[in-house]
């Protein structure tokens, strides 16, 4: 399998954790796996990715514009930002809740992910999945990484199976949080299984 996987979001959503479990899951299934994440400003809000590429011949761990198989983003406007990895026919799962960054409690400038979610629509296959929505039977944002794990996990385009991953989660989430993480991934992929590809 040859698979290139670009993760995006902003500090605090757990996007590092989620590359670390597809990738340890794809290894726990006997392929070759690359990755790299740049976390920038991340403990302040700023900008994450995290790249993974699964295959034998791959020279470098970061993917080149053009070639992602599938963006997984946790916010609209990062998705947007990062569009330029996804390769013409790759898919785009997006949680459709926005962050809001720091400057916007200075200056309003009205944005709530909508206009990057119809943008995002005109220009790739899409999953939109509503984050904020399908974290509040769990009480809080910090499961929208499992539920956007789960989500990307339903449509099929992952390539590991939904075993490997729930098995990462068993091996790499403290004891007392794996239930509830487990639970927030099946949710994630019943939503991704309802949410059609646009």
């Amino acid at each position: 399998m040859n698979k290139d996987i670009l993760l995006c979001g902003v500090g605090g959503q757990g996007t590092v954790l989620a590359s670390k479990l597809i990738a340890a899951a794809a290894m726990r299934e006997g392929h070759t796996v690359h990755s790299a994440e740049t976390i920038g400003m991340a403990q302040r809000g700023g900008s994450v990715t995290s790249h993974i590429r699964i295959g034998e011949d791959i020279g470098s761990p970061l993917i080149p514009f053009g070639a992602a198989d599938m963006i997984l983003a946790f916010e609209p406007a990062e998705a947007v930002r990062n569009l330029h990895y996804l390769k013409p026919d790759g898919i785009v799962i997006v949680n459709r809740t926005p962050v809001r960054p720091t400057t916007e409690s200075l200056h309003e400038t009205g944005y709530d992910g909508t206009k990057e979610i119809e943008y995002l629509k005109t220009k790739c296959k899409c999953v939109v999945i509503d984050g904020e929505a399908l974290c509040a039977p769990f009480g809080s944002a910090r499961y929208l990484n499992m539920i956007e794990l789960g989500a990307v996990s339903a449509t099929g385009v992952l390539g590991i199976s939904e075993e490997a991953l729930l098995a990462e989660i068993e091996a790499q989430v403290k004891p007392q949080f794996v239930e509830t993480n487990k639970k927030a991934f099946a949710a994630g992929r019943e939503a991704g299984q309802t949410n059609e590809v646009k």
